[in-house]
């Protein structure tokens, strides 16, 4: 008995040193139609996300963490074939969009949280939109896109984005949750709400949103009581929109110029499908997205598919 207490002795803080806390993240994310289809390449055809997060020393006692993020992102958007050459058939603008983001994510004890961030950057051909299209067409051997010269013009970005979010449901089990979220957008880009559940369905028990992958909330402190933990799961995240106005449809506000533009859809329903999981440091992920018909075009149909893939690297 002595010497099985003794080995619990020296095996104890081997034990507690292997839980694992990472208080920093690289990420990246890319959203592509052809994750779901090698033939089809249109409208919101390529987004590209690099963020950078590390949790903040600040803390009390309603607030379990607060995380900081840096992000750089990109998106392209094109008519229904990007090799359109009449401009009388595009059903879409050419659009470009590029920024960076400063964030500032709170998670709460109550088991909700608060995310506050703002983007600065460019619209048009400022974006290099088309030049980053024709580099990945030409990486895959697909022709080079027509008709950016009709994309929508230069303008100055500046957007606010706001999101919350709290757990309504979950099993005693922790194999199910359903977090009720919510997001508004304003600025000179996008000005938009929405609404809707984030439902988990867990090949493992679910973490709480305070330590998940699934809300970017796993970032812990080495003093922290919190781990890093395995997760893996499938989730469901129906939303339904208003939007009030959207520049890569519309044209900026900012510069009425654009020579093709459309009047946005108000209401649109959009929802993701997807799994994700950690592998020791790295957190995984794919996502089917749909989305309604965007904006008042005759020719585009009435919803429309994209495929996510993501990246996570945590560090000390």
């Amino acid at each position: 008995m002595k010497n099985f207490k003794a080995f619990l002795f020296l095996i104890f803080p081997i034990l507690c040193f292997s839980q694992k806390q990472y208080s920093k993240e690289f990420s990246f994310i890319n959203d592509n139609d052809l994750y779901i289809s090698l033939s089809q390449d249109r409208y919101y055809t390529n987004g590209m996300f690099f963020n950078y997060r590390f949790i903040s020393k600040h803390s009390n006692q309603k607030i379990a963490k607060k995380i900081i993020d840096f992000e750089i992102g990109h998106k392209i958007y094109t008519p229904f074939k990007a090799v359109v050459q009449s401009p009388q058939q595009h059903d879409r603008p050419f659009a470009g969009y590029l920024y960076g983001s400063f964030g500032i994510n709170h998670f709460f004890k109550n088991n909700s949280f608060l995310k506050n961030s703002v983007e600065i950057g460019v619209i048009g051909p400022g974006s290099m939109a088309e030049e980053l299209q024709n580099f990945i067409h030409d990486i895959y051997g697909f022709r080079r896109a027509i008709g950016w010269k009709y994309q929508i013009r230069n303008a100055f970005a500046l957007n606010f984005k706001s999101s919350y979010g709290k757990t309504i449901i979950g099993d005693t089990s922790k194999y199910f949750d359903v977090t009720w979220t919510s997001t508004a957008n304003f600025g000179t880009v996008l000005t938009n709400i929405s609404t809707g559940f984030y439902s988990r369905l867990g090949l493992k028990p679910l973490q709480k949103i305070i330590n998940t992958i699934a809300f970017n909330s796993n970032l812990n402190k080495k003093d922290s009581d919190l781990f890093n933990k395995k997760e893996a799961f499938i989730y469901l995240k129906p939303q339904i929109g208003y939007v009030l106005y959207d520049a890569t449809i519309q044209g900026s506000f900012l510069n009425t110029t654009s020579p093709i533009t459309y009047s946005a859809m108000p209401f649109v329903f959009t929802t993701e499908l997807g799994i994700r999981f950690t592998v020791d440091r790295l957190n995984l992920g794919y996502t089917i997205n749909y989305h309604s018909k965007k904006l008042k075009s005759l020719q585009v149909p009435r919803g429309n598919f994209f495929g996510t893939i993501q990246i996570n690297y945590q560090f000390e």
